[in-house]
């Protein structure tokens, strides 16, 4: 029978179980208690995530549920014969959080691996339990399953997330829905558009955000109990050839993890693949979020919005007049960080070898964590800026007053030749009209006086009729309000109603995040 006690080389993705992993640790830890700014702080932690969304990934949170894990794995053998009693699975319950973190890196100083330094650990203070504790299990049953129920966690709060910042967008568009604004491609002048609308392209990108996340989330596998090379050898043995309990002990553990499915095959580790999945979907709320905040930064630069600015908020050192879109640009600081994690997977998905590698170790300990966490602070920013976002209709009008008379030729070329006229003589004279028009307003700061000009214009003679109704920018727009209700009540509400009662069924509950942004 196999003893399940990891080898030496039987390692779980932890970088501490090499020689000075934990004395380096404790070194730091020693002038951290002396000066806790002597060293480096991660600022993902300090400055940007939630507390929330740095708990899920805390020591205490991993080791936790690396416990559970071990509860899990015990019960269901239980279950289905082995010799365990349940006085051995009351102590483990007794000591799931209870963790003795001196005795466990004291353990993994000597050990050099972490995952049988908390084996022993867990011993220590469930000394009942101690002889059938990681039974028949490789480091990967815990750590890799562990890693899969953490990410988990983290994506479910990440749906929260993003369903209260399109919760606040919708507001914001429903408000601004029918103001007009100037379009813009190539940011160049175009059609006008709607405030509300524009705020729709935000909202639609974070509503696909929201499905992934929330698919993901609801159909993430557990990595399952697959033994040292995944082929589950060492559980066959315990069960003395039985393959159908092999089944079901596998079964068990992922039901009561909260895992509907299990991967079919794995290595030792579950395929790296997996992580390069669940980072693009993390990925994508910075795709969108960069989107936004270059939105938001270009149009305060315009003068058209602005986001929230606090009454004592400096700008500039020196420009004491400033007020700069901060927030924004700390969204799109850290989205441009996260966007770029999920091809780190990806490299280091492709570069396994065999059953597994351990060069995936130390990536994956900044990459995973890190993803999320800025994924969550971006997020809190987005929240914070859109429910605080001004905007200022008079800027959005002279702008538009600007530009209009441009916009306004094509459906005057159209009119003008409704009544009779020649296109290409109409186009031609509108083409004429509109490069003086506009080397006037360049060249000499003169109002657009486009419309003067073509009322003067004797191919234009039958269509003064038409210029006042031209002036209108409600005339332009299309059915971008139309647009914004549409979406409103028939894709972003849904998906945020389909979102709060999925969380409802995982216990997420709502509430801002405790940071400051």
């Amino acid at each position: 029978m196999r003893s399940g006690v990891a080898k030496p080389h039987d390692h779980c993705p932890c970088s501490r179980r090499h020689a000075g992993g934990v004395r380096g640790r404790r070194i730091l830890g020693h002038m951290a208690a002396e000066d806790p700014r002597s060293t480096y702080r991660n600022p993902l932690v300090e400055r940007y995530a939630s507390r929330d969304m740095a708990g899920i990934f805390s020591e205490r949170r991993k080791f936790g549920t690396w416990r559970r894990i071990w509860l899990a794995l015990a019960e269901s053998q239980r279950d289905l014969g082995l010799a365990i009693t349940e006085a051995q699975l009351d102590e483990m319950r007794a000591h799931l959080d209870d963790i003795d973190f001196e005795a466990a890196e004291k353990e993994e100083r000597r050990r050099r691996h972490d995952v049988m330094a908390h084996v022993h650990a867990f011993g220590l203070a469930a000394p009942a339990a101690r002889a059938i504790l990681h039974l028949g299990a490789t480091s990967a049953d815990i750590g890799d399953n562990a890693d899969l129920v953490v990410q988990r966690d983290a994506l479910r709060l990440l749906v929260r997330r993003v369903a209260d910042v399109l919760a606040a967008m919708d507001a914001f568009a429903a408000r601004h829905r029918d103001v007009a604004c100037l379009g813009s491609t190539h940011l160049q002048p175009a059609q006008p558009t709607t405030v509300g609308k524009r705020a729709c392209l935000w909202a639609h990108d974070l509503v696909l955000d929201l499905l992934a996340l929330q698919d993901l989330a609801e159909a993430l596998p557990l990595r399952g109990i697959k033994g040292t090379t995944g082929t589950q050898a060492s559980f066959l043995d315990l069960f003395d050839g039985d393959h159908d309990k092999v089944r079901l002990l596998e079964a068990a553990v992922a039901r009561r993890l909260g895992f509907a499915t299990t991967l079919p095959v794995t290595g030792q580790t579950y395929a790296r693949k997996l992580d390069t999945r669940i980072l693009s979907a993390v990925a994508g709320v910075a795709e969108s979020a960069g989107k936004l905040a270059s939105d938001v930064r270009i149009l305060q630069a315009f003068g058209e919005l602005a986001e929230p600015f606090e009454s004592e908020q400096t700008g500039s050192s020196a420009m004491a007049y400033k007020r700069n879109p901060m927030r924004s640009e700390r969204a799109a600081s850290l989205s441009r960080y996260l966007v770029g994690l999920p091809s780190m997977a990806a490299q280091t998905s492709s570069t396994q070898w065999l059953e597994r590698t351990l060069d995936d170790s130390a990536i994956r300990r900044m990459i995973l964590p890190e993803a999320f966490l800025a994924a969550d602070a971006i997020l809190v920013l987005l929240l914070d800026v859109v429910r605080g976002l001004e905007v200022f209709p008079k800027v959005i009008e002279r702008r538009l007053r600007d530009e209009l008379p441009f916009m306004a030729t094509e459906a005057l070329l159209m009119e003008g030749v409704k009544a009779g006229g020649d296109r290409q003589d109409l186009h031609e004279a509108i083409r004429r009209h509109s490069h003086e028009a506009a080397r006037r307003v360049k060249e000499e700061g003169a109002p657009n006086d486009l419309f003067e000009r073509l009322a003067g214009d004797a191919q234009f003679a039958g269509l003064k009729q038409l210029l006042p109704g031209l002036r209108d920018p409600a005339r332009f727009v299309g059915r971008a309000p139309e647009q914004v209700d549409e979406f409103l009540t028939g894709t972003l509400r849904p998906a945020v109603e389909a979102a709060r009662k999925r969380l409802g069924e995982w216990g997420i509950s709502g509430g801002d995040p405790a940071v400051r942004v």
